[in-house]
């Protein structure tokens, strides 16, 4: 079974692809910057606002599929700064308290000047 999984809890799609896609017993969340869905405005603030606001878009998908931050098995980030690390760290341990599997590298650029960007697969 295949679904695309859809919410206003998290940022629209703007192109050809999915908020999160669902195969079988695997949730496949595309990679989150730091954008409110309620005003679909990126928040250009400091790695923690960033952080912060991608956590909650990354728990608004996972719930419309009916998982939880428990479920995800492996986690990409994506940092503008290895600078960020610690900090970024910091917030990240406390929502994904499971400790998934990660990979987290530089990026030269993300999108909107974002100074993080995650991905998540989850399995139920």
């Amino acid at each position: 079974m295949n679904k695309v999984i859809s919410t206003d809890k998290a940022p629209k799609a703007i192109g050809p692809y999915s908020q999160a896609y669902l195969s079988g017993n695997t949730l496949y969340c595309s990679g989150q910057i730091a954008i409110n869905p309620s005003t679909n405005e990126f928040i250009n603030g400091t790695i923690e606002e960033q952080t912060n606001q991608i956590l909650k878009n990354i728990e608004g998908l996972l719930t419309a599929a009916g998982f939880s931050y428990n479920d995800v098995v492996k986690t990409t980030c994506f940092l503008a700064d290895m600078k960020d690390f610690s900090t970024f760290n910091n917030l990240y341990e406390k929502y994904f308290v499971s400790k998934p599997a990660r990979s987290c590298v530089a990026a030269k650029e993300l999108p909107k000047g974002a100074l993080v960007e995650i991905e998540v697969i989850a399995v139920k």
